[in-house]
């Protein structure tokens, strides 16, 4: 752990009369981005805090740059390191320019006072997060996601070296969730800054992490890249997922496939499916389906909500007898979906099924 820019040994974290975590070993190299993913509860918040020293540590030590965090000054410090929390900053009659420009206090002598170079670095940082046309309304009559943006440029005003953030997109939509991670990308990336983060959406933290950290019951379960962590169905083991399927490999999430026999044979692939077989889970209508290749988009929702499916390894020919099983499938369900008409060159076996459910009294295109 000794060559990371920030790193915990033998780290234990809670509160007084109660110990969440123990015994945590994570590390975050200058200019990566560390994941923290695990459910409510865990300890993701508890973590950050007493990594940020808004917790006192119940044992071990957070290093900073190879320093024990709690021999560096208050003032160098809040150089270095900067938080973006979820709680709610109290303020009176301030601004947002004026919130974001308390991100500079670190710089300033003993009255706060802001210098021409200080007021500067306020205005880039407003500009870089797009704040700029609500720079001089109340922050507190502001809607959540324009103050989690404000404390974002508060944080990047401070020009520290560690940000730490907990679920900073909780209040954004969808634009400036994509713009929000794909700023911290670009400032990991050239300012080097070292990114230490809990979210809740696990598509996103597979995208953007360098590390991922998984917070299980107690301790830190696993540690590794989104390679090492997103496999073996471990997403369902840690966060306990009984209802529905969540797919390591597209992050997708499916409900219950509906019970019972399929009534419904659907011919789908190339991507064609997808709403049909939801269509018919919202309806509770159970489906079989195939013939599909493993690396086929339907194959991932087709597998968490069919009854029965069909399926062939994207390396292999279909053949005759997962034809001969398909037909049969068909012939026992009530009515016929084709999603599709059209099939290339090396799948002549669905061709000739698209045909055979052509001549069905139940087909429907």
């Amino acid at each position: 752990m000794a060559d990371y820019y920030v790193y915990t040994q033998n780290l234990s974290v809670g509160y007084p009369k109660k110990t969440v975590l123990e015994n945590i070993a994570i590390g975050v190299n200058r200019g990566e981005i560390l994941t923290l993913i695990g459910p409510n509860g865990a300890g993701k918040s508890t973590v950050l805090k007493s990594i940020a020293g808004q917790l006192k540590l119940i044992a071990g030590t957070v290093y900073i740059d190879k320093t024990d965090r709690s021999l560096i000054s208050k003032k160098v410090l809040s150089q270095k390191l900067s938080v973006v929390f979820t709680q709610r900053l109290r303020t009176e009659l301030m601004t947002c320019r004026d919130v974001v420009a308390t991100g500079r206090y670190p710089y300033t002598g003993r009255f706060g006072i802001l210098c021409a170079k200080d007021r500067q670095k306020v205005e880039e940082a407003m500009a870089l997060i797009r704040i700029t046309a609500f720079a001089d309304e109340d922050f507190a009559k502001i809607s959540d996601g324009q103050r989690q943006r404000v404390m974002l440029a508060r944080a990047i005003c401070q020009e520290p070296d560690i940000i730490l953030l907990d679920e900073p997109t909780s209040y954004l939509d969808i634009r400036h969730k994509l713009e929000f991670l794909q700023l911290l990308q670009n400032m990991a990336r050239e300012k080097k800054l070292s990114v230490i983060m809990s979210l809740h959406e696990l598509d996103l933290a597979k995208k953007i992490s360098d590390r991922i950290i998984c917070v299980g019951e107690h301790c830190v379960e696993r540690f590794g890249t989104p390679q090492e962590i997103f496999r073996e169905n471990y997403m369902k083991t840690l966060f306990g997922v009984t209802t529905g399927s969540f797919d390591e490999t597209t992050c997708g999430m499916e409900l219950e496939m509906p019970k019972g026999e399929p009534k419904v044979f659907v011919l789908a692939g190339a991507a064609s499916g997808q709403e049909t077989f939801r269509r018919l889970q919202r309806r509770g209508v159970a489906f079989a389906t195939g013939i599909l290749f493993e690396n086929d988009m339907d194959y991932p929702v087709a597998k968490a909500l069919a009854a029965k499916l069909v399926n062939v390894k994207a390396t292999q020919r279909i053949g005759m007898e997962r034809l001969a099983s398909a037909k049969e499938l068909a012939s026992k369900c009530e009515s016929v979906i084709c999603c599709r008409e059209h099939f290339a060159d090396w799948e002549p076996e669905n061709r000739e099924l698209y045909e055979y459910l052509q001549r069905k009294p139940s087909y429907r295109g």
